[in-house]
């Protein structure tokens, strides 16, 4: 018998990235008392992370909802919604599901929606009293630490429901089926900028980025920029004369391919950041302190961490920054930003561990 086994992250694209190790623990791990019984992984995401699942090794299927307490603008909480969940539930012979969220996130509103639906057994973490709706409840602060990375923490909570990592599996990010994309690309090296972030507060200026790819291409660097198709005049604007501009050009998949083949990635705190370290490419990350670094920063890979990680906005969580002229990310200068690709290149800059990012 299979054990069919639901894996929840309903947010973006790169949460459901960090979620990866954990999905590879259920689905090919070694698991806790369970014997050899096969498992498969069924993942429930939003919108924002369809498209990262179907990258994640160990994914045997994915159904897509709006979860209207996760979601933002959220859709109508309303019968309908619910019932759309409830009737995939029912139809999925599930075996147990095991909730992944943040610190900030609640696993309640959809542990009862899935115990409604008649699974039977439910794992998360939560800090307020689950009463009936978990069978194995975790205590964020108390039964693991909440400063930790957020691919860790998913791994705590699959770990608790009695999966845990094959042997010779370093709980990594993976993605699977990177493209060769050199056709897009063209030969040869290059450094690879993202500018944009789907939150203002996580935005280099435009500007800044432009004079990086301009200071990259003078010193003798290709540069390759992207973006989505509604961010197309801002990676025109940082391409200039020079650089490749791939704005609209790329889908998750061509990303990680044009990702993969780059030396370094300039980004900021968003979802390219982590589909970096999925693909093993070092990261100058330019990461505003409105959420902790030592959770969301890339994890497992060479690392430049830039910005004032002890801001007024530190820890707001912020989507729009709360301090006039943003400075926790504009006081790096575009020199920085080259210093630190240069240290990257050059492997001066270690790995970063998390009490290294922590004390930033």
């Amino acid at each position: 018998m299979t054990r069919r086994v639901l894996v929840a992250r309903l947010d973006s694209a790169g949460d459901v990235l960090l979620a990866g190790p954990a999905v590879r623990a259920i689905a090919g791990g070694a698991s806790i008392g369970r014997g050899a019984e096969p498992t498969e992984v069924i993942l429930l995401n939003g919108p924002q992370g369809e498209a990262a699942g179907s990258l994640l090794p160990g994914v045997a299927a994915q159904f897509t909802w709006e979860c209207p307490w996760i979601i933002a603008p959220a859709p109508a909480a309303n019968a309908a919604l619910m019932h759309e969940l409830s009737v995939f539930i029912r139809g999925a012979a599930l075996d147990e599901a095991i909730i992944l969220t943040s610190f900030h996130q609640s696993p309640l509103p959809l542990a009862l929606a899935l115990r409604l639906a008649g699974v039977p057994f439910i794992t998360a973490a939560s800090s307020d009293y689950a009463g009936s709706l978990l069978d194995v409840r975790l205590r964020p602060g108390e039964d693991f630490p909440e400063d930790q990375p957020e691919p860790e923490r998913a791994l705590t909570i699959v770990r608790a429901a009695g999966y845990q990592l094959s042997p010779g599996d370093d709980g990594r990010l993976r993605v699977k089926d990177v493209p060769d994309v050199t056709a897009l690309v063209g030969a040869g090296p290059y450094i690879a900028i993202h500018p944009g972030a789907a939150v203002p507060s996580r935005r280099w200026p435009a500007l800044h980025h432009a004079a990086v790819a301009e200071l990259l291409t003078g010193s003798g660097y290709r540069v390759v920029v992207t973006g989505s198709a509604a961010e197309s005049g801002l990676t025109a604007t940082v391409a200039g004369v020079a650089g490749l501009d791939l704005g609209g050009r790329t889908d998750l998949s061509t990303l990680a391919g044009v990702v993969s083949g780059a030396s370094v990635l300039i980004t900021g705190n968003t979802g390219p950041a982590h589909l970096a370290a999925a693909v093993g490419t070092p990261v100058v990350s330019l990461f505003s302190p409105v959420v902790p670094a030592v959770r969301w920063a890339p994890y497992g890979v060479p690392l430049e961490l830039l910005g004032d990680q002890n801001a007024p906005c530190r820890l707001s969580r912020a989507r729009e920054c709360p301090v006039p002229g943003h400075p926790c990310l504009s006081s790096v200068s575009p020199e920085d930003v080259v210093d630190a690709v240069e240290r990257l290149l050059n492997g001066v800059s270690s790995l970063q561990t998390r009490r290294e990012v922590k004390q930033r």
